[in-house]
């Protein structure tokens, strides 16, 4: 199923509100209640084209006329804290949701193209996490990564590109982790994008050399029993998550790879001891999000899922328990033999099967 174009928020300008506030402010309303996760706003000569991404593709929603644009863009910016007459170099800022009466903190980033500035809004929710049970993994994989939780040490690599839900799932098992026990949990992360009630967070901030190892080299001072740390990107902080779970810690990270598998070449790229990666790595998980069909249209398309015949995503999942065979295979740095319990592939058919989501969107996400 091809997703169908998005409905206009406003037809014309005539019909938009008459001020800036008034126009970021229904902007944002209109973003939560469609459930997105970013808000673009591209300006050029004619004004400003508005998307949001929602399940993860980029819809289209209205355009602003050229006057307007321009004022929401400076409101924008000045709620943000940024420079109003910066328009040639990249800001970043935030919005704390008391400033607009949304349910959703914002992320601000603005940057310059040829046709006009580009500017991002990224909304976090304050919520609650979803839990466990809530991510719609498969019961076998639900059952490993429960098992991983109640261990007192170990590595859990998440993978899978941006936006396939690996933060989500991270804070599920935070979630989990503090309501099962009195443990004392420290996050790096980059951003922060959700508050958890009894973790220690901490956001990194490179401009201030606060990278992921600076922040995690430190944090271990702080006597953690669980770390997060929100991606493994190099030598230093590859070597910080392996010792600590080597020391009696439970690490959850993250590591850019195509595959489950691909994740443990990478490690042992940026970890020359095979031998403490073999004893740590406990669990891999590999996963994509695809679109759900829409329950209230059965993909026809309606008004609530902007007649794209999606609305909310679902996960694929595959994942890889190291178990003393793989052990030694990790040892002899010969991962041949080494596979997932069950493929991406076959985890999304089955998603096809009970009619969760279509052949179109798996070949979309998944090229299958």
């Amino acid at each position: 199923m091809n997703a169908k174009p998005a409905a206009s928020m406003d037809a014309a300008h005539e019909t938009q509100p008459a001020s800036a506030p008034e126009v970021v402010e229904e902007l944002l309303r209109r973003a939560e209640r469609a459930g997105a996760s970013d808000v673009h706003i591209q300006t050029g000569p004619d004004g400003a084209a508005i998307s949001f991404r929602l399940d993860g593709l980029l819809t289209p929603v209205t355009q602003l006329p050229s006057d307007l644009a321009a004022r929401v863009v400076g409101r924008i910016k000045f709620l943000a804290r940024l420079k109003t007459y910066q328009d040639s170099l990249p800001q970043e800022g935030r919005i704390a949701r008391e400033l607009l009466g949304t349910t959703s903190d914002l992320r601000v980033a603005t940057y310059p193209t040829v046709t006009g500035e580009k500017i991002v809004l990224r909304l976090f929710q304050t919520g609650a996490a979803q839990g466990l049970e809530e991510l719609g993994f498969p019961e076998a994989a639900m059952r490993e990564l429960k098992e991983f939780l109640r261990k007192n040490s170990g590595l859990l690599l998440l993978t899978g590109p941006a936006g396939s839900g690996k933060t989500t799932t991270i804070y599920a098992c935070l979630r989990h982790l503090t309501e099962s026990g009195n443990r004392h949990i420290i996050t790096v992360e980059d951003p922060v994008e959700r508050l958890l009630p009894g973790v220690m967070q901490t956001e990194v901030h490179e401009a201030l050399g606060l990278s992921f190892a600076e922040a995690a080299r430190h944090l271990l001072r702080q006597d953690p029993e669980v770390l997060v740390i929100g991606e493994v990107r190099d030598e230093e902080t590859a070597g910080i998550a392996v010792r600590a779970a080597l020391t009696g810690h439970l690490v959850i990270s993250t590591l850019h790879a195509g595959s489950c598998v691909g994740v443990l070449e990478r490690l042992l790229v940026l970890c020359a001891d095979r031998s403490a990666v073999a004893a740590v790595v406990e669990l891999i998980f590999n996963q994509r999000l695809l679109r759900r069909l829409c329950a209230g249209c059965g993909g026809a398309g309606c008004d609530a899922c902007l007649r794209s015949g999606y609305r909310g995503r679902v996960p694929a999942v595959e994942w890889l328990r190291v178990d003393e065979p793989m052990r030694e295979a990790i040892r002899r740095h010969d991962l041949s033999g080494v596979a997932p319990a069950t493929s991406l592939a076959a985890a999304a058919h089955v998603l096809v099967r009970s009619g969760r989501t279509t052949l179109a969107e798996c070949q979309r996400v998944l090229g299958v």
